[in-house]
């Protein structure tokens, strides 16, 4: 059987009938950029205030891809980014390979563009350098080019800068840290290709390239810009649209080749609750430009052959996929001796879990999965714990130890980010444990219903059922979080004895 089953897949390669379905990451992974390294690739993304920033996935195949690391275990400035910032942090990020050197480029809004590198994509990696301070700065790409110069290319935010859908190529110093000239307005998107942002910078054949998107993020299209100068002029053509599929503004995300000579595009779908998921479309070049997706038709391919054989791998490390609102402080979270992870009861000022920086999320991994929590339960009367939904909108299902037993709340919360206190469910007592069992089901749309069981078998729901929503600029997350009110010398705790997640 072994012997038959290998057949049947190189034959499959060989005769191109083993082929990958959109999106190939279905997960919350915006503004997505792409570098190969031999036969290496790797693909950076927006992360926003959560902490670690800057996630790091490494893929063989372009279609299989695992999280390895965060580039940034901080933000910065650490006083700002002590508190929760959403939509706030990092925006989109650039990812190259010079010189023997991983280089990442990304904006923070409200402080500047900042570069990042490392001989070892798994670091460490150096301080962020600031490459040029101001606000709304956004979206920068670097190009090495053939004679040794450096630029850059990147975006405004009009929310901070006061202008937008236009795009700047400005000069770098040789070690690419710092911008040493004005730069040239390159592309002015008002008339015909407004919001246009995310760019990525390429040479090819001679001609310069500027990939980028325009239109907006549920509705955009993709745009390629070439000249024989970086700093332009540029002819402009649109390179990939909705057409007549049911995918979204496709657009905004990294182009490069294979090993054999193949072209690809990855680019992210605003998928509303489920936030920014990664899609893969193929790129033909005519006529020296980068045509993209479905042969002939600028729109995106729903399935298609694979780029390369598969190469699909098993033991991703799950606890990457864990970050926190904010800057985490020692005393959060530690993990014990045997493994498991500890979050301690920590004053919160606010019941409300948008501004608290102690909860420990992660994002949705498919349109319907199940999760299971094993807790230890360690609390004190005054603390609570629970699991969250976490997104404009978010509920949580709260354990509130009192005297008499074990209370469960059910906590939410509509228009979170306007700062209001959530409202409180009392759903019934449990007698003391030392141990809980809670299941998250999340169905296709988003409709979240939680159970919780004392033996690990026999499971109760618990409260109604809780519609998901996205978050300032990402989709959805759920996770942990424990607090207390006021301080004490020696807090509770919960401890995650076991995690399982299944699509």
């Amino acid at each position: 059987m072994k012997k038959l089953l290998i057949l049947i897949f190189w034959s499959n390669v060989l005769f191109g009938q083993q082929t990958y379905t959109n999106p190939i990451i279905h997960a919350d992974y915006s503004d997505p950029d792409v570098c190969r390294v031999g036969e290496d690739f790797y693909m950076v993304a927006s992360s926003f205030n959560a902490v670690p920033g800057l996630p790091i996935l490494h893929s063989r195949d372009l279609v299989h891809w695992n999280l390895i690391g965060h580039a940034l275990p901080r933000l910065q400035p650490e006083e700002h980014f002590s508190v929760p910032r959403h939509g706030q942090g990092v925006w989109a990020p650039s990812i190259r390979f010079h010189q023997g050197e991983f280089y990442i480029y990304y904006p923070d809004p409200d402080f500047g563009i900042f570069m990042i590198k490392s001989k070892n994509i798994l670091g460490p990696w150096s301080e962020p350098v600031c490459v040029e301070a101001g606000k709304g700065l956004i979206d920068p790409c670097p190009l090495w080019d053939d004679d040794g110069r450096v630029y850059l290319v990147h975006a405004f935010a009009g929310s901070r800068a006061g202008i937008k859908s236009i795009l700047v190529v400005k000069p770098l110093n040789a070690e690419g840290t710092k911008v040493i000239g004005p730069g040239v307005i390159v592309y002015d998107g008002h008339e015909i290709d407004p919001t246009v942002e995310g760019p990525k910078f390429y040479k090819r054949k001679g001609y310069y390239y500027i990939l980028a998107p325009a239109g907006g993020v549920k509705t955009g299209w993709q745009l390629a810009l070439r000249s024989r100068s970086p700093f332009g002029p540029y002819e402009r053509k649109v390179v990939l649209e909705q057409g007549e599929t049911p995918i979204n503004g496709p657009h905004q995300g990294g182009w490069v080749d294979t090993p054999d000579g193949g072209n690809w595009f990855i680019h992210f779908q605003d998928k509303g609750l489920y936030g920014r998921i990664v899609h893969l479309q193929p790129v033909e070049w005519i006529e020296d430009w980068p045509m993209m997706g479905d042969k002939g038709k600028r729109q995106p391919v729903l399935k298609h052959n694979l780029p390369l054989p598969s190469h699909t791998w098993s033991s991703p490390n799950d606890a990457l996929e864990w970050q926190w609102q904010a800057n985490p402080q020692a005393t959060w979270s530690m993990y014990t001796s045997e493994g498991k992870m500890r979050l301690f009861a920590l004053p919160g000022a606010t019941n409300n879990l948008w501004n608290l920086p102690q909860v420990l999320l992660r994002k949705f991994s498919a349109e319907s999965f199940e999760a299971t929590f094993r807790l230890k339960l360690a609390l004190k009367e005054g603390e609570e714990a629970g699991i969250v939904v976490m997104g404009k909108d978010y509920a949580s299902w709260v354990l509130k130890p009192t005297k008499e037993g074990i209370q469960w709340l059910y906590r939410t919360q509509n228009n979170a980010q306007d700062g209001l206190e959530p409202e409180d469910q009392l759903l019934g007592s449990i007698k003391f444990t030392k141990e809980v069992h809670v299941k998250l089901r999340v169905k296709s749309g988003g409709l979240t219903q939680v159970s919780y069981s004392l033996d690990g078998k026999k499971f109760e729901r618990l409260g109604p059922v809780f519609q998901a929503k996205e978050g300032l600029w990402i989709g959805a997350k759920f996770g942990l979080f424990a607090k207390r009110k006021d301080f004490t010398n020696d807090s509770g705790y919960i401890e995650l004895q076991n995690f399982t997640i299944q699509d």
